[in-house]
């Protein structure tokens, strides 16, 4: 009789709410603990953007045009061929994928992704930037990225974009006596040049350099990571509390586990953007050909005596705007070799991998984690995973979930016309 009944219900309930009924039945299973977990890493949990305290331009719609037009100015480089987006592809997240960043030179450092870093209070591997403006300014000035001087730049402003400056920040300084090349840089003859003209010249150089900067921030603030597979999956498992089928595969959701549990993964990717925003020594081997890096314990003093962070003159912040800096330790051991643990948004597409492009594969950046070798300099902070073959495809395999594309309208993503 029973048997029966189950026939007849059967031949009753629609073929879907059949199927709908086996999906359920077949998804996996998550404990509440591990659900508020794993939602904690989806990119609805992403804050709004703050304004930005140091910019007053940072949300300004002609700051950002500006801005945009100028992160693909080869002008602004000792040799008319490099601009941000030599280093930042717009399509490949804004990144090289190369291990050291290739300006007018060759730096030692890794080129990091742009997207997301208006939630950053930190920026380089190092942190020596306080801010997205702050951030900019440091490759204009390098000898081997864009390799120029602010004197140079403030010429390409008053030659090429005079009007969409001064409609943001009003009159431009007359800089016609400023010779070409000219700042405080490595370069004798260009430091000479500078440090012959009189300090408000300087002053007023400096301002338009600044504001390069800014309107180039506000540009980058339009950057943010899209949603991406995971995070469809969590915004499904939020609301019904079961997983849902067909969006990661079994061995995607094995790697999710793993991450959140056994892997410890989120020890220091945690968050929507999968990164706590601050500096650790994970054992990254030296590379022997490259200057010794220390990281973090070199960075912290330069962004305390930066001439652009937030206490500056040159900041809009107000008095009690920068804690960030009030706070700041500049010294310590655990400081040494620690470097900023990247977002993982995107990761997968995005080798070679740590600050020096030490690590050529996502599987052995999982291996090095496995081993957790002794750091070259200071303390490590990572201990042996003790993954097995099979957990180890599957952590990768999570990681490849997080492909997405940048979130901008589609005219910030290509050069201006």
């Amino acid at each position: 009789m029973r048997n029966r009944w189950i026939l007849a219900l059967a031949i009753l309930v629609p073929t879907t709410a059949v199927a709908c009924a086996a999906s359920i039945a077949t998804g996996t299973r998550w404990s509440a603990e591990e659900v508020d977990d794993i939602r904690s890493l989806w990119i609805g949990e992403l804050a709004d953007l703050n304004p930005d305290p140091t910019n007053r331009y940072a949300d300004d719609s002609a700051a950002i045009a500006l801005g945009h037009r100028l992160f693909f100015d080869t002008r602004l480089s000792s040799n008319g061929q490099v601009s941000c987006a030599t280093c930042h592809l717009p399509d490949r997240q804004f990144q090289d994928d190369v291990p050291l960043a290739r300006g007018v030179g060759t730096t030692n450092r890794r080129t990091m992704p742009v997207a997301g870093t208006a939630h950053s209070a930190w920026l380089f591997w190092d942190g020596r930037k306080d801010s997205q403006w702050s951030q900019a300014l440091g490759p204009l000035e390098s000898p081997v990225e864009h390799g120029g001087t602010r004197a140079q730049y403030a010429h390409v402003i008053a030659q090429h974009y005079r009007q969409a400056y001064e409609a943001i920040f009003g009159a431009l300084p007359d800089v016609s006596a400023v010779p070409q090349v000219a700042g405080p840089v490595e370069d004798p003859a260009a430091r000479a040049a500078w440090e012959r003209l009189p300090e408000e010249t300087r002053n007023d150089v400096t301002r338009v350099f600044v504001n390069i900067g800014k309107a180039i921030a506000a540009y980058e603030r339009q950057l943010q990571p899209a949603p991406s597979r995971f995070d469809r999956y969590v915004e499904t498992l939020k609301d019904n509390g079961r997983a849902p089928v067909g969006i990661l595969s079994p061995e995607e959701e094995a790697g999710l586990r793993l991450f959140i549990g056994k892997a410890n993964c989120t020890q220091c990717h945690n968050g929507p953007l999968l990164t706590d925003d601050h500096f650790h020594n994970t054992g990254i081997p030296a590379v022997a050909s490259l200057p010794e890096d220390i990281g973090r314990a070199t960075g912290a003093p330069q962004v305390l005596a930066d001439e652009f962070n937030c206490r500056s003159r040159w900041s809009d912040a107000a008095p009690g705007e920068c804690a960030e800096l009030e706070f700041l330790a500049p010294d310590g051991h655990e400081l040494v070799r620690a470097f900023k643990t990247p977002s993982l948004r995107g990761v997968a597409d995005r080798a070679p991998y740590m600050h020096a492009g030490q690590v050529a594969s996502l599987t052995d950046v999982i291996a090095h984690y496995n081993r957790a070798p002794k750091a070259p300099a200071g303390h490590s902070e990572v201990t042996p995973l003790r993954l097995n073959e099979k957990e180890r495809l599957q952590l990768a395999a999570y990681l490849r979930s997080l492909d997405a594309p940048i979130a901008a309208r589609a005219e910030l993503l290509a050069p201006p016309r």
